[in-house]
């Protein structure tokens, strides 16, 4: 099946708020405040007007989406770009397809249209397996805060996609 790349649409909308809806469940049963867990049309058109929302489409279904924070939210905690609504459609997932959107998201937007050799991204220390999830994509944790929401410890993660990257190329041989 072909695979698309692409910034999302307000014509995708309704999908992605399927697909984030069923994806954040077990973020809704943990009780975080995440506005993605939340999501209706209305935010999720906001956000992909305020931001940089990208896609993976695969034979012509959206299997993965994330987001890269333009409007300025992020930039209380961090300079760096900043990664957020990151969802697999479930019917996709443990396929290899969000990892493909967030390494294309790191090499050609973050790397190569802005530049920057660093990306963030925030997750909770209770989630069960985020936190490694992100820490074996060569993410690291810099800051620890806890906003007294309900949502504990919450990690800012920083990862240096061009040496990530520059490393996957030697392994490969490229």
């Amino acid at each position: 099946m072909s695979e698309i790349y692409r910034r999302a649409a307000s014509e995708d909308a309704e999908q992605l708020v399927d697909i984030t809806y069923r994806a954040y469940a077990l973020i809704r049963e943990l009780g975080l405040h995440w506005p993605a867990a939340h999501a209706d049309l209305p935010l999720v058109l906001q956000n992909i007007e305020e931001n940089e929302c990208y896609l993976l489409e695969v034979g012509g279904h959206v299997a993965a989406t994330v987001t890269l924070s333009t409007s300025g939210e992020a930039k209380a905690i961090t300079e760096l770009p900043f990664v957020k609504w990151f969802a697999v459609d479930p019917d996709y997932a443990n396929q290899g397809y969000g990892g493909r959107l967030l390494d294309w998201v790191e090499k050609e937007i973050v790397l190569g249209k802005y530049g920057q050799r660093q990306v963030t991204l925030a997750t909770a220390q209770k989630h069960p397996w985020l936190v490694q999830m992100y820490e074996r994509r060569g993410y690291e944790r810099i800051v620890e805060i806890d906003a007294k929401n309900g949502d504990g410890i919450m990690y800012l993660l920083r990862k240096n996609i061009a040496e990530y990257h520059r490393a996957d190329r030697v392994q490969s041989g490229a």
